[in-house]
């Protein structure tokens, strides 16, 4: 039997830790070829160059695209959507894979969708159906509408997939591949190195032993003008806490500057003696911080899929994740100093929630490469509105 060539495109660091153990799964499959491109900000530098890490962890990347334009604004986006359309169909051109799998709602993502389906090349989708705020609904969907396969994360995600006219056999529902990273975790739940030796950071270094926050804040791509309001506002809760808090710097979205700029700006002027900031660390070391600290702040997905399942508490501030399936570990709150610094506490004095499996049971990767090993790779689509 001929391998099929499955071509991943990971493009972020978000991306990597969604679809590691799916990466893990397909390598290790016999009847699957690995091909691993790495793209836009996983390349770069100042976002933490999530390509280190994915080559420490023993994958072989066969094509690096740098598709990323400065600026982080809307202009900016939609360029480098277009510039990443260009340079992926290129390397398809070149590895001719049989299928190409895509991860979430980033724009980078529509760049994958579009050059392959343009290509006739079979698309596989990870986490579609999902509702949430921003522009990103938009390309989750339509990123849906372009792909042959779906792997998504849960029940009415699926309800969704299958509502925009999928056929439902090529609809799966597999879980989440971070949850597979999340149990791992759980397994192995102990604090084995010290987060500022092993990955520097900005600031000064806070003492952890006694509890800690972690902090994720992307800008919102559609109220990208206030990035940096909203991530002042946090700051200035995180600040109050006096908790000591390890802060990850954000994605490169519409916006980021803005937040970049407001982290910086609130250093110099208030230099905080109870935050240190992370560009970013290996996904099992990163769910190692966070499985052990009292409370995740910020708009990330993180506190919605792994802290859900590892029954983290986490405070979700703004619009980014409205509309997602949630857990009760979970309190929503807007750009508000106080309201944010209300509810770290309510969340520290009321402690650790109970597991939930909304997301997954930690075997989405296997799922996933046994489905892409066996499924028929089609093109035509039969309605089912």
């Amino acid at each position: 039997m001929i391998s099929r060539k499955v071509c991943v495109v990971v493009t972020a660091r978000p991306s990597y830790s969604r679809v590691k153990s799916a990466l893990s799964a397909v390598r290790d499959h016999p009847d699957l070829e690995l091909q691993l491109v790495v793209a836009a900000s996983a390349l770069l530098d100042r976002y933490g160059m999530t390509i280190q890490n994915i080559e420490s962890d023993g994958f072989d990347i066969l094509a690096r695209v740098y598709m990323v334009l400065e600026g982080e604004n809307l202009v900016t986006s939609a360029k480098t959507t277009g510039l990443g359309l260009m340079e992926l169909a290129t390397v398809f051109d070149n590895l001719k894979p049989d299928v190409v799998v895509t991860v979430a709602d980033r724009y980078e993502t529509m760049s994958t969708a579009i050059a392959a389906s343009y290509m006739n090349i079979p698309v596989a989708h990870i986490q579609g159906g999902e509702v949430t705020g921003s522009i990103d609904e938009k390309v989750r969907h339509a990123v849906t509408k372009l792909s042959n396969l779906h792997f998504v994360a849960t029940k009415k995600a699926a309800e969704r997939v299958i509502g925009m006219g999928e056929r439902p056999d090529t609809v799966f529902v597999t879980g989440c591949p971070s949850i597979d990273i999340a149990a791992e975790v759980i397994e192995n739940p102990e604090l084995d190195f010290d987060p500022f030796e092993k990955y520097g950071g900005v600031g000064v270094e806070v003492d952890i032993s006694g509890g800690y926050l972690v902090v994720l804040q992307h800008p919102v791509t559609t109220e990208y003008e206030e990035a940096r309001r909203h991530v002042t506002e946090t700051l200035y809760a995180v600040q109050e806490t006096g908790m000591a808090t390890l802060w990850f710097w954000p994605n490169v979205d519409a916006g980021s500057d803005g937040t970049s700029k407001g982290i910086r700006a609130f250093r110099e002027l208030h230099s905080p003696a109870n935050i240190h900031f992370f560009k970013n660390m290996t996904p099992v070391d990163f769910l190692r911080l966070v499985y052990n600290c009292k409370c995740v702040v910020g708009n990330s997905s993180l506190g919605v899929r792994e802290c859900s399942f590892m029954g983290v508490p986490a405070v979700d501030i703004g619009s980014r994740q409205t509309g997602r399936e949630r857990g009760r570990n979970l309190i929503e709150v807007g750009y508000d100093r106080r309201e944010i610094a209300e509810t770290i506490h309510h969340h520290i004095r009321n402690g650790r929630y109970p597991m939930n499996r909304l997301y997954g049971n930690g075997h989405a990767g296997e799922k996933i490469a046994d489905r892409l090993a066996t499924e028929p790779l089609v093109f035509e689509k039969k309605l089912n509105y």
